[in-house]
C-alpha cells in the first residue's frame, strides 16, 4: 500500500486513466494546466513536479483560459480525452466559473482541481477565505456547483477514491459529461495516507454507444417514411459520435437534405448536393427556406437552441419532429418522437428501417435551386478586389482559402460566428470549431491552443474580433511559451459590431459599443503592438492582397503569428432574415425605441409552439 499525499495520489491516479471507444484507446487526462498559488503549490504543485512526464504540467496565464483550452481539446478529440486544470483557493478558483459554464453548456468534459480552504479550520480565516456567516463549510469553490456536472470537496483522504471514480465516470459519460470539480483543501492536499494498490492500477473507461429502443425506432421510421418534405438538422452529437458517415448514407439513400447547427457544421462536407449549410438565426437562406416548409424534421444530436429554431419561428405549424439524441432531455424537445441512443447507431438503424423510401425528385430539385441561389450570395460576400479594404466576410473567404481542406478555424463570439456559420466551407467535421453554446468572448486564442494540442498536424486559424481579443489576449503568451503555433487573425473594427447592430435594432442606439473617448474620438489603442509584446510575430495588412500574402506567410511560419486587419464595424454580411427573440422595452421616449418595439411585436407573432404528440 503506497503512502502518498492526497495530491500525489490524484496525480498518480490520473496518469493511469484511459478512455476507449470502438477499439481506440487514449489517455483520458494526458496533461494538467494550472496557475499555482498558496492553495495548491504545496500540494498539487509538489506532486506535479515529481510526476514529470507521467502528467506534464503547462502554465496558462488565466484560469478561465485554461478551461477553454481543456474544453477545446475535448471537443477536438470527440470528448474522449480532456485536460486537468488546477488553481489556488480564491480568485483562481472563481475565475474557473466562466470556462466551466461554457464546458457544461457545450457538453464537453473538463476536470477542475481548485485548491480550497483548510478542512481542519485550525488556521481560519485563511487568506482568500470567503467567511460566509451562515456556515464555515461554505467556500468560493461552491460557486462552481451550478456549472459542474459533478462537484465534490475532499475533506478527508478516505473520500478521495470514490470521488475520483465518480469524476472519471462523468467525464466519460456521453449523456452526463461537462465540467467536473474536485475541490481540494490545501491542508488535505498535503496529508499522507496509505492507499490501496488497486487505486493506481491502469484503468480503461469504455465509452458506450447506447442502442435505441426498437419500438422507438419503428415509431420514428413511420414518421420519416410519411414525409414529403423532410429535413435533417445535424447537431454536434453527429460529430462527437463519429456519425458523419452514417448521416451521409442516410441522406443519399433517401434524398433528405441536411442543415447544420454551429456545433454540427461539417457533418456533411461543403459541396455535397444535399448539404444546405447553416440553419437558423445564423443560417443560410437555403436551409431556412427548406426548414420553413418541412413537414418532418429529423434532429440528430442537437439541443435545439434558440439560434437553431429562430426562437421558435423557423419551423411551420404542422412540422413534426423526430429527435435522435443520446440524452433523453434533448430528445424530448419540441414534443418530438424520441429516439434515445448513440447518433451513429441510431442513424444506421433508422436508415435500415426506411429502406425503399425516398423523397420525390421535385423536392430534391428545389433543394438544388436554393443551394445554388445561396452559393451566389455567399461567393459575392467572400471575395473582394485585391486592392480593396477588407470586409469581415472577405476576411473569412481569404482565411478559408488559406486553411485549405485540413485547416481548422476557431472562433466564439460577436458577429464573426454568424458570418462564419453562413460562409465557411468545411471539408471535414473537424475543420470548423466555433464555441457558440455559450458564445464566450475570450475563448478564441485559448481554444485555439486546445485544438492545436489535440491535432498538432493541422493548421489552426483563430479568428477573433477586437472585443473578444481584449477579453483574453494573455493566452498568446502561453502559445508562444509552449511552442504552440497558431495563425491568429485579429479583426479590428474599433468596437463591438454584433452587439452594436443588436443595440440599434432594439432601440438602444449602439450605446457602449464603440472604442472611443467621451467626445467620440477613437482611442489610441494599438492591438497589434499588444500582440507583439506578448511574443507573437505580427503582420499588419490594409488590403485584400496584403491579407492573402500575410496568411501565406503565417501559415508557413513555425511560430504563432498575428495578422492584424482593420475592418468597418458598420458593414454587415448577408442575412437569411431569421428572427431572434431579444426583448425590447415595452415603452420608450424615443422614436427608435418605439419602432424597435413594433418590430419586436411583429416578430413575436410568428412564433409557434410545437406541442403535437409524436
Amino acid at each position: 500500500m503506497p503512502r502518498l499525499t492526497v495530491a500525489q495520489a490524484v496525480v498518480t491516479f490520473l496518469a493511469r486513466q484511459f478512455s476507449e471507444r470502438d477499439g481506440q484507446r487514449r489517455r483520458l487526462v494526458p496533461a494538467c494546466f494550472g496557475i499555482f498559488g498558496h492553495g495548491n503549490v504545496a500540494g498539487l504543485g509538489e506532486a506535479l513536479a515529481a510526476a514529470g512526464a507521467d502528467l506534464p504540467y503547462h502554465l496558462c496565464r488565466t484560469e478561465q483560459g485554461m478551461v477553454h483550452t481543456a474544453a477545446a481539446y475535448a471537443r477536438m478529440t470527440d470528448r474522449l480525452s480532456t485536460l486537468a486544470c488546477t488553481t489556488s483557493i480564491g480568485p483562481g478558483a472563481t475565475n474557473l466559473v466562466t470556462g466551466a459554464a461554457g464546458a457544461t453548456i457545450n457538453r464537453l468534459p473538463v476536470l477542475l482541481l481548485p485548491g480550497d480552504i483548510f478542512a481542519t479550520r485550525v488556521a481560519n480565516p485563511v487568506l482568500q477565505e470567503l467567511e460566509d456567516p451562515r456556515s464555515y463549510d461554505i467556500s468560493v469553490t461552491d460557486a462552481l456547483r451550478p456549472v459542474s456536472r459533478y462537484w465534490d470537496r475532499i475533506n478527508r483522504p478516505e473520500q478521495l477514491p470514490a470521488a475520483l471514480l465518480a469524476a472519471m465516470r462523468v467525464l466519460t459519460d456521453p449523456v452526463e459529461t461537462g465540467a467536473v470539480t474536485l475541490a481540494l483543501p490545501q491542508d488535505v492536499q498535503a496529508e499522507a495516507y496509505d492507499w490501496p494498490d488497486e487505486l493506481f492500477a491502469e484503468r480503461v473507461w469504455h465509452v458506450p454507444r447506447p442502442r435505441a429502443d426498437a419500438a422507438a425506432l419503428d415509431r420514428a421510421a413511420a414518421f420519416v417514411r410519411s414525409a414529403r418534405r423532410p429535413l435533417v438538422v445535424a447537431g454536434g452529437g453527429v460529430i462527437y459520435s463519429g456519425a458523419t458517415g452514417a448521416l451521409r448514407r442516410f441522406a443519399e439513400e433517401h434524398g433528405v437534405p441536411v442543415a447544420e447547427t454551429q456545433a454540427g457544421t461539417g457533418a456533411l462536407p461543403y459541396g455535397h448536393p444535399l448539404a444546405l449549410g447553416a440553419l437558423g438565426v445564423t443560417g443560410t437562406s437555403a436551409a431556412n427556406e427548406i426548414a420553413a416548409g418541412a413537414d418532418v424534421v429529423l434532429g440528430v444530436g442537437t439541443r435545439y437552441s434558440d439560434f437553431t429554431t429562430a426562437s421558435g419561428t423557423l419551423f411551420g405549424d404542422g412540422t413534426r419532429f423526430v429527435n435522435l439524441n443520446v440524452t433523453g432531455f434533448d430528445a424530448a424537445k419540441l414534443a418530438g418522437t424520441q429516439v434515445v441512443g448513440d447518433a451513429r447507431e441510431s442513424l444506421a438503424a433508422l436508415d435500415a428501417a426506411c429502406a425503399g423510401w425516398a423523397t420525390e425528385p421535385a423536392y430534391r430539385d428545389s433543394v438544388t435551386r436554393l443551394r445554388e441561389r445561396w452559393t451566389a450570395v455567399a461567393d459575392a460576400a467572400r471575395h473582394a478586389d485585391p486592392d480593396a479594404r477588407p470586409t469581415q466576410t472577405a476576411v473569412i473567404g481569404a482565411v478559408n482559402d488559406a486553411a485549405g481542406p485540413r485547416g481548422v478555424v476557431v472562433c466564439a463570439a460577436g458577429s464573426m460566428p454568424g458570418d462564419l456559420h453562413r460562409l465557411w466551407r468545411s471539408a471535414d467535421p473537424k475543420s470548423y470549431h466555433v464555441e457558440y453554446g455559450y458564445s464566450c468572448m475570450g475563448y478564441e486564442i485559448a481554444g485555439g491552443i486546445g485544438v492545436k494540442l489535440a491535432a498538432p498536424e493541422r493548421e489552426v486559424f483563430v479568428l477573433v474580433g477586437d472585443g473578444s481579443y481584449l477579453m483574453l489576449p494573455s493566452e498568446l503568451a502561453t502559445a508562444v511559451a509552449d511552442g504552440v503555433k497558431l495563425v491568429v487573425v485579429l479583426v479590428d473594427n474599433s468596437g463591438f459590431a454584433s452587439i452594436g447592430r443588436l443595440s440599434e435594432s432594439v432601440g438602444a442606439q449602439r450605446l457602449g459599443t464603440a472604442y472611443a473617448d467621451p467626445a467620440g474620438a477613437p482611442l489610441p489603442v494599438d492591438l497589434g503592438a499588444n500582440a507583439a509584446s506578448l511574443g507573437a510575430d505580427l503582420i499588419r495588412v490594409a488590403t485584400m492582397a496584403q491579407l492573402r500574402a500575410a496568411l501565406a506567410t503565417a501559415t508557413a511560419a513555425t511560430r504563432t503569428t498575428v495578422v492584424h486587419v482593420r475592418t468597418d464595424r458598420f458593414e454587415a454580411g448577408p442575412d437569411a432574415g431569421a428572427w431572434w427573440d431579444v426583448p425590447v422595452a415595452e415603452v420608450s421616449t424615443t422614436a427608435e425605441g418605439r419602432a424597435a418595439r413594433a418590430g419586436y411585436e411583429a416578430g413575436r407573432k410568428t412564433r409557434r409552439v410545437h406541442l403535437r404528440p409524436g
